[in-house]
């Protein structure tokens, strides 16, 4: 799987912007913010209640986060996508290896019977020099 300096420019952009924007520091640091603007912008602030300019501002953030959803996905279905891909690489290369420890399995059981056929004929052999 590819990390680092593998990924490009643009994918770890948005695998920040998704471990950023999916974190609770993002939901305490946004809330932190409101509750400043709210705070210092009461009656005599820049952006008096209604707070106006905060719509206008939270208004454009959330039109960016449907994007930046978006875009966090994809990223997420690439990143699954090529785990699925490294999955596969493993399964077949394992599947090699275990085709090759079957056939040597076969061979090894092979030479075996030989083995074990060639000591019954030592072995019968043998009997019949003793008996006699």
């Amino acid at each position: 799987m590819r990390t680092g300096e593998q990924l490009t420019l643009g994918e770890r952009a948005a695998d920040k912007m998704r471990n950023g924007m999916g974190s609770w520091a993002f939901v305490f640091g946004a809330c932190g913010f409101l509750a400043v603007w709210m705070l210092f912008n009461r009656n005599t602030g820049f952006d008096p209640y209604p707070f106006i300019l905060l719509n206008l501002v939270l208004s454009c953030v959330a039109a960016l986060q449907g994007a930046i959803l978006l875009i966090a996905a994809k990223r997420s279905d690439q990143i699954s996508s090529e785990l699925a891909q490294h999955d596969y690489e493993t399964d077949c290369a394992s599947q090699e290896i275990l085709k090759t420890l079957q056939e040597d399995f076969a061979e090894l059981t092979r030479q075996h019977a030989m083995q074990s056929e060639q000591l019954r004929e030592a072995l019968t052999l043998l009997r019949a020099r003793v008996a006699d």
